[in-house]
């Protein structure tokens, strides 16, 4: 059953393994029936690895490799300061950006997945940065992109680099300063089409661009101009046919492009708030999001040749932050508070709604999905699992006992999660 699995699995996707955000097709989902739904501290910990620095990214895995970045910051720089901010033609200092004076090294990590063991550990960058980044953000929030044989870590604008498995560099690309309002970067790689395709959208759009670049040897294979201001989201990678269509979301537009040219397939309407929640897809649809100033979901058409673009819309229980995800049918949305709602996802009828955890916190973890059950891990990294479907309910509790900020990684017999501190294996005795 399990070699079933894995081949429809490539046959989808091209891969069975966890190998970008949010693993196989971006959605947070995998088909895995093995995976363990208990642990703690102690309970179900195969090893806990400490990762230096700090960052936000979820961990990769292909093959017996989990791949992540962290950043470590030093001291000030004197005199330094971040690129000027426009917003809506005006000078804008954001009340909340931090470290755009300090000194960052930025590295690549590897750790071996059965012992724990930092295989490799490469520094890409040391220096200054060209942005400040939210308080709450880090210098390494991108989560890295595999095609099986290479490994690229995007820092946005600090560069993109690519490495082997055994940690040998093989090329480096700067795409130049991507201005993010002081914020710093959110947006994770994607592979489509050929080529690893980068969304740098900034401030106002000005300098807003989609690249396309070649995973061989960091070549931009095209370049297109972007009018949207600054996303912090990741694209979503869907097929029409045999065909890849990237889907980007931001406030201005939805638009679709072809990965293997960079032409635009259609633009829908915008998501009309902050583009920091990635959409997901299934259906043959794609599921844009927003949460601030305006909350606000859409179901879109992918197929190029669609009439009507825009299925159906709801404008409740979105999150900031953490994106929705589609599984056997429904739509589930979690607020940044835990809260959840439930939509069928073809016609966005209401499941539930309003539907709370036992306990209040907060959560920037994306959910994902697995043999009917949904993990949704909140920032003090307590794991609730609850069963799918139209009732809402939560059978279990786990946590490792340290905050958690990235979203967790699903594969083989184990789930793997990014704490602020360390990196764990989950898995069954």
């Amino acid at each position: 059953m399990r070699f079933l699995v894995v081949l429809s699995l490539f046959a989808v996707y091209g891969h069975a393994e966890w190998w970008g955000f949010r693993g196989p097709g971006g959605n947070g989902v995998s088909e895995l029936k093995t995976l363990p739904v208990e642990w703690s501290e102690s309970k179900n910990v195969a090893w806990k690895t400490a990762i230096p620095g700090k960052g936000h990214s979820s961990p990769i895995i292909v093959g017996k490799r989990v791949c992540l970045t962290t950043s470590v910051e030093g001291e000030s720089i004197p005199g330094k300061k971040a690129v000027k901010h426009l917003l809506g033609g005006e000078v804008f200092v954001h009340p909340q950006t931090a470290s755009e004076d300090k000194k960052v090294a930025l590295h690549a990590l590897c750790v071996d997945a059965e012992t724990g063991k930092i295989l490799w550990n490469q520094k890409v960058y040391d220096g200054d940065v060209y942005d400040g980044r939210h308080q709450f953000n880090t210098f390494a929030s991108p989560t890295p992109i595999t095609d099986g044989k290479g490994v690229f870590f995007y820092f946005e604008s600090q560069g993109l680099y690519a490495f082997d498995l055994n940690g040998k560099a093989l090329w480096k690309l700067s795409i130049g300063g991507v201005a993010k309002l002081g914020l710093a970067a959110g947006t994770s790689p994607v592979l489509a089409g050929g080529v690893i395709v980068l969304q740098a959208d900034e401030d106002n759009g000005e300098k807003s661009f989609l690249y396309g670049v070649s995973p061989k040897n960091g070549e931009i294979a095209w370049k297109v101009k972007r009018d949207v201001s600054a996303t912090f989201n990741t694209p979503v990678v869907v097929k029409n046919g045999n065909a890849d269509v990237v889907v980007t979301a931001a406030t201005e537009h939805v638009i679709a492009y072809d990965p293997a040219t960079g032409k635009e397939l259609w633009r829908g309407p915008g998501i009309g708030g902050y583009a920091a929640a990635s959409p997901v897809s299934g259906l043959g649809m794609v599921f844009p999001n927003s949460y601030h100033p305006v909350k606000k979901l859409m179901a879109m058409r992918v197929d190029p040749k669609a009439g009507e673009r825009v299925v159906w819309q709801y404008e409740k229980g979105t999150a900031y932050v953490p994106s929705p995800i589609l599984y056997e049918g429904n739509l589930y949305l979690m607020a940044d508070s835990g809260m959840m709602s439930c939509l069928d996802a073809r016609t966005g009828k209401v499941i539930y709604e309003g539907k709370r955890v036992p306990k209040p916190g907060r959560f920037t973890a994306s959910p994902v999905a697995f043999d009917g059950k949904l993990l949704l891990t909140n920032q003090d990294g307590e794991t609730y699992v609850v069963r799918a479907g139209a009732e809402h309910e939560v059978i279990g509790t786990n946590s490792i006992g340290e905050p958690v900020y990235a979203s967790l990684a699903l594969d083989g017999d184990s789930i793997y999660i990014r704490g602020a501190a360390n990196l764990y294996r989950i898995r069954r005795p």
